[in-house]
């Protein structure tokens, strides 16, 4: 799959996002890498064995105090999505999971709670 289409897929998963969620990231930076680097594997605190489809760095919403605070980053790695991905479809159902987990994470919630939630 080339990159563009990768990103057209990203770009498709954060666009079907209910309006009331998209109106609240707009200090989200979303960021695609092929590859995730040591540096992100210690950031999302696994060992460089695990798959990492996404990465969420920032101050969760409900964390924010008044001031500035720089936007927070949301990286989504093609090569493992791609890896675990049979069909285009799978890709596609992929993407969509790990933009909607990391968003989540934007809005505070942790690994539990989101797996609680099926995303």
């Amino acid at each position: 799959m080339t990159r563009k289409k990768f990103e057209t897929l990203v770009s498709q998963a954060i666009e079907a996002l209910p309006q009331e969620f998209k109106d609240r990231l707009n200090n989200v930076d979303f960021v695609i890498e092929v590859w995730p680097t040591r540096g992100h594997f210690n950031a999302a605190k696994i060992g460089p064995r695990g798959l990492l489809f996404g990465l969420y760095q920032g101050t969760p919403a409900t964390r924010r105090t008044a001031g500035t605070i720089m936007p927070d980053k949301i990286t989504i790695f093609a090569g493992p999505i791609l890896y675990v991905s049979q069909t285009p479809q799978d890709v596609k159902n992929q993407v969509t999971r790990v933009v909607k987990h990391e968003i989540a994470h934007h809005f505070g919630m942790d690994e539990t709670s989101i797996r609680h939630t099926g995303h």
